[in-house]
Parts: structure tokens; sequence; C-alpha cells
């Protein structure tokens, strides 16, 4: 998707071989014309996979998918990585490691919002280790859903994320596959 490659190449910095800061306009302030733009290509890419239903894990991912999810015309689910006191009941959790955070958090699924049956997209912002998409992949499948694809605003295609899910057998889609990266250096696909 040229125009999200232009505005990482614009305004995204690679402060190293494994941080992209993108929060001109994904992480911290959010183009919504941009993610509006990435909502309509991640449903064009996923028209002939059936979902019914699109999931993402908070917080960074909640925009590409609110916007894919207005395209497709369906409802949107989040997974959340914050332990809430007042969610307790018809939940399931797993173990994540967070690149980001380089520490484990409990990944939850309220399962009222999935059903069985269900064929979901799950939807990112970044894509590198793929440690929070097999969390979630473990937890939709739990609650009885087929994971149809897997998209990432960003993937970092030098870390084995996406070729482990790939591997796997799941239908995985980058918006922006980055090649390499190195201080103020960053290279696609």
């Amino acid at each position: 998707m040229e125009l999200l490659k232009n505005r990482i190449l614009a305004e995204g910095r690679a402060l190293s071989e494994q941080v992209l800061l993108v929060d001109s306009f994904l992480n911290h302030q959010v183009d919504v014309k941009l993610m509006k733009a990435c909502g309509e290509e991640f449903a064009r890419r996923f028209a002939d996979a059936g979902i019914t239903r699109v999931v993402t894990i908070e917080a960074s991912g909640i925009t590409p998918a609110a916007m894919t999810a207005l395209t497709m015309d369906l409802p949107m689910v989040i997974m959340k990585k914050q332990v809430s006191s007042i969610l307790k009941d018809g939940i399931i959790q797993t173990e994540v490691f967070s690149f980001t955070k380089n520490a484990p958090y409990l990944l939850t699924l309220k399962t009222d919002f999935i059903q069985p049956g269900d064929r979901v997209l799950l939807i990112d912002d970044f894509l590198a280790n793929g440690e929070a998409a097999f969390g979630a992949i473990r937890l939709l499948e739990q609650a009885g859903a087929r994971v149809a694809g897997i998209g990432a605003v960003i993937a970092k295609a030098f870390q084995p994320g996406i070729e482990k899910l790939r591997a796997a057998g799941y239908r995985v889609e980058a918006l922006a596959p980055v090649s390499r990266m190195a201080e103020g250096v960053i290279e696609f696909l």
C-alpha cells in the first residue's frame, strides 16, 4: 500500500534494527484518513474470506480494526491486555510475551462476543515475532471461531512472525512489509 509506505518513509523513524517509531500517525496521534484507507485495503484483500467478525488487541490495533469492520459492515471485538476488576465471568485468557514491553501479559477475550463458527479477521498495528497473533488465535479457537485471516498494518518481515503464522496455515496480509531497518533506514519488500 503505497500511501502507507510513503507515510512511513516520510514520518516514521527507525530507532534501531528492531524499533520503528510511527507515533505521529498510528500509535499516539492517529491519522484517521490513513487508517480508513488501511481498513478499506484490508476489506478488499479479505473480501473473499467469508469474514463474520473483526478482532484486534488493544490499543494501537483498534483504529485500523475499526475502519476495517466499518468498511466490511461487521462487528469488532477488542481483546484486552490489562486485567480488569469487572471482567470476571465469560472470559478466557492466555499468556503472551510482549516484544514492545519485554514482559508477559494476560490476553483476555470475553466469549460473549465470539460465536462458535465465526470466521475472524485479526487486525493489528504491528506484526513482529507473532506472539500476540498466536495468543489471539489460541483464544479465538478456544471460543470456537476460525481465524480466516490476519492483517498487519506494518510487518517486520525480517522477524519470524509472518513466516511462522503462514507455516501454521494462516493467511497473512501486511500493508507495509518492512524487509530491513537500521538507525535512519527503512526498506520494504
